[in-house]
């Protein structure tokens, strides 16, 4: 068996496909619901192009345009970051060797380097995958912890921008869930409306307000929806605009946000994740066994920051 021991450094473009890159394009970048820009140049800089709305005139030679397109940028700032885990020898084997004894493409009697590589790969980047999830959602500077930047929700509960629906004293259950949802569809900015022909709008909740829709719907009698609670539902809609679950209810309450329901509508590519491994010189994952403490030893260091493109273009439920 391949020794565990063997230090591993990745940089550069190692540390581009074999780590980050996977973790947010394709399927992994759609769980996550939002828009992620991936080693953009610093600064990050998110244009945001709003074209003249009447552009059309009568037919002469020459040219008569005049205005250019309205050209509006977004800066996203970027915070360097480090993840750390140490593993006792044990408890690091058991998990390596648990993940390559689950792949069904493993010779047991022979297992190599690579092998080894894969699973402690694996391993990490589903920690980091995790950390980053957390902290683009409830992180808060002013925070005792999570506090290496602010996260969606605390930029949608300061921004001046953001729309607030007073809701305070509703209890989300399956009657009133419903109710929420079109007063907070009421309650959104026409601009903010008029994107929902493009099938970006969502709706982002805790776990409770998801639970409370599906006991609304399980109410029918209809076939389909028996089926629904017999296999249960992939994905949950309103009106077509998808409900996601921003997986926080673990980690509530909270010191800065109140209660353990959060819900706010907004268009899914106006919330920004941005990583960046290729500006910073310092960036790398490494990880090795440390003998004076017998201990194994993983560590990453890379650019991260989130943003809100537009804040008037969200619409929160305030419960207290």
């Amino acid at each position: 068996m391949g020794m565990i021991e063997n230090p591993k450094r990745y940089t550069t473009r190692d540390l581009e496909t074999i780590f980050f890159r996977p973790m947010f394009k394709g399927d992994s970048a759609e769980q996550l619901g939002i828009r992620v820009i991936y080693n953009m140049p610093m600064p990050t800089v998110v244009p945001l192009w709003s074209p003249r709305s009447n552009v059309l005139q009568p037919f002469t030679t020459g040219w008569t345009g005049g205005e250019s397109a309205n050209r509006q940028q977004k800066i996203i700032d970027m915070s360097k970051i480090k993840a750390e885990v140490g593993f006792s020898a044990e408890d690091y084997f058991n998990q390596i060797y648990e993940l390559i004894t689950n792949r069904s493409d493993v010779n047991l009697e022979d297992l190599t380097g690579t092998d080894l590589e894969k699973a402690e790969t694996e391993l990490f980047r589903a920690s980091i995958a995790e950390s980053i999830r957390t902290m683009m959602w409830i992180g808060d500077t002013e925070a005792e912890d999570i506090n290496l930047l602010d996260g969606f929700l605390a930029r949608v509960y300061r921004y001046d921008k953001v729309k607030g629906l007073d809701l305070a004293g509703i209890k989300v259950d399956g009657d009133s869930v419903v109710d929420m949802f079109e007063k907070m569809w009421a309650a959104a900015p026409p601009a903010l409306k008029s994107l929902k022909s493009e099938g970006n709008l969502a709706f982002f909740c805790t776990s409770n307000v998801l639970d409370a829709y599906e006991a609304h719907l399980d109410k029918f009698g209809a076939d389909a929806s028996y089926t629904d609670m017999t296999t249960g539902r992939r994905e949950l809609m309103y009106h077509g605009i998808r409900l996601i679950d921003m997986g926080i209810t673990q980690y509530l309450p909270l010191d800065s946000f109140e209660g353990d329901t959060h819900c706010f509508l907004t268009d899914r590519r106006n919330l920004v994740l941005a990583v960046n491994t290729a500006d910073d010189p310092s960036a790398e994952i490494r990880m090795w066994y440390n003998p004076d403490e017998m201990e194994n030893r993983q560590r990453a260091s890379f650019l991260i920051g989130c943003e809100i493109l537009d804040e008037s273009l969200i619409v929160r439920a305030d419960f207290y």
